[in-house]
């Protein structure tokens, strides 16, 4: 029997470049690659010799979309090498940056990237002349992100308020104040995002690899907890320890670092949707009551619902953000946002966060002039692609067992790709 090839140059729609090759035999999926064919990146490298107060602006420059979460997670690491405590303040002002950069990111995947698919459009032009009042209030979601992070980090990406120990300024309460009655305003076209995505017939497909979310008791951490916790096997263990759970390597179709769990050998995804599984009681009142009527309660194993864990989260997000806002203008939390004092020393530091696409690590070494000895990011792309490409094969071959045909394949395999929300740049860095 013939075998039939499914090749996808330069997948469209995704952030970065990369390429789908499947191969089908005698009824048999008998290659499935996800090649990634971004050019190396070198920000692990252009880092070593430089002071460190220039390594969270240079590690921002990894994603124009999670650049917040990358600054701030360097800055954790250096908070880790100098001991650096920081006021109450300045978490929540953190908090905050973090859920600009998740509306601005999950606004422009769900309707960017991942909707077309969906609505049968080719992208998201088509959308403005079929429904225009969806496309705007989707371009207003994703401007409130650029308004949250240019209010809080200076600008809409790369942030420049954010620093060791705090912040150089920070807005006004009135301010605070207008940014949550934007805030809340948005609520209801979130809330309605999630009975949309819900409504998209998907494959059903369980992905065998496992989940990996930060945790914190009694909280829906962002950033702030030092935890981490597989969802399937329970594993949790602290970011300080990463590299004993997490294995990177490489493989030669692909250009990024793929991830494995150690413990098991096998792969597995970090995303909205693990972190729903881990902290589902902890999303706020409106998002899980979203969760709970889209029928998204854990454990979901589906990757097509990452969708819907992503508009959960604008939700929650909504919410939370709008709450702290209030919170921050009449001067509800202990301290200021105003740098705390460190002494500059050598040492070794992890810092972690949740970024939109998933857990971020960042590891930085310093000599004892406060400048890199060395640096590694592993970002969420890097740690999804091998269980993209488990789950890939096993679609592929559940659809092929219902007799689908080609066209139909690159069509479903092309939309869990995209349900995954990579950064195929970023998974170079």
């Amino acid at each position: 029997m013939a075998t039939k090839s499914i090749s996808v140059e330069h997948l469209a729609r995704i952030e970065g470049h990369g390429d789908i090759h499947l191969d089908i035999h005698d009824g048999q999926v008998t290659r499935c690659e996800f090649a990634v064919t971004e050019p190396a990146r070198l920000f692990e490298s252009m880092v070593r010799g430089r002071p460190f107060a220039e390594a969270p602006y240079v590690s921002s420059r990894v994603c124009g979309i999670c650049s917040a979460s990358h600054t701030l997670t360097d800055i954790l690491a250096l908070e880790d090498i100098f001991g650096v405590e920081v006021a109450e303040r300045t978490r929540a002002v953190r908090e905050l940056l973090i859920y600009g950069s998740f509306l601005q990111n999950h606004a422009t995947h769900l309707f960017v990237f991942a909707a077309p698919d969906f609505l049968g459009h080719k992208s998201i032009f088509p959308l403005s002349d079929a429904d225009p009042a969806l496309f705007d209030q989707a371009l207003a979601l994703k401007g409130l992100g650029n308004e949250l992070c240019t209010q809080v980090g200076g600008r809409s990406i790369h942030p420049i308020t954010a620093v060791v120990g705090g912040f150089t300024s920070e807005i006004s309460s009135d301010e605070y104040l207008h940014l949550a009655d934007q805030l809340e305003q948005m609520l209801d076209f979130a809330l309605s995002c999630v009975d949309l995505f819900d409504g998209f017939s998907t494959v059903k497909l369980q992905t065998e690899g496992d989940m990996l979310a930060m945790v914190e008791e009694g909280a829906y951490p962002v950033i702030g907890s030092g935890r981490a916790r597989f969802v399937r096997s329970g594993d949790e263990f602290s970011a300080q320890d990463y590299r004993s759970h997490l294995e990177e390597y490489e493989m030669g179709h692909s250009a990024a670092f793929l991830a494995k769990e150690r413990a098991t050998g096998g792969p597995y995804m970090t995303c909205a949707l693990a972190r729903v599984n881990a902290s589902w009681k902890e999303l706020t009142e409106p998002a899980r009551f979203a969760a709970a009527k889209a029928g998204l309660r854990p454990p979901e194993w589906d990757p097509f619902a990452n969708n819907v864990a992503q508009a959960v989260e604008v939700v929650d997000a909504l919410v939370r953000c709008a709450g702290l806002c209030r919170k921050l203008a009449v001067d509800g939390f202990d301290g200021t946002t105003d740098p705390a004092p460190f002494t500059v020393r050598a040492g070794r530091g992890v810092g972690f966060t949740e970024a939109p696409r998933g857990s971020l690590f960042h590891e930085l070494e310093l000599d004892e002039d406060g400048r890199v000895l060395s640096a590694n990011i592993i970002t969420p792309t890097s740690q999804n692609i091998a269980n993209l490409e488990a789950d890939m094969r096993k679609l592929a071959q559940q659809l092929v067992d219902a007799g689908a045909g080609v066209d139909e394949i690159r069509l479903e395999v092309e939309k869990l790709v995209r349900a995954y929300d990579p950064c195929l740049s970023c998974s170079v860095h």
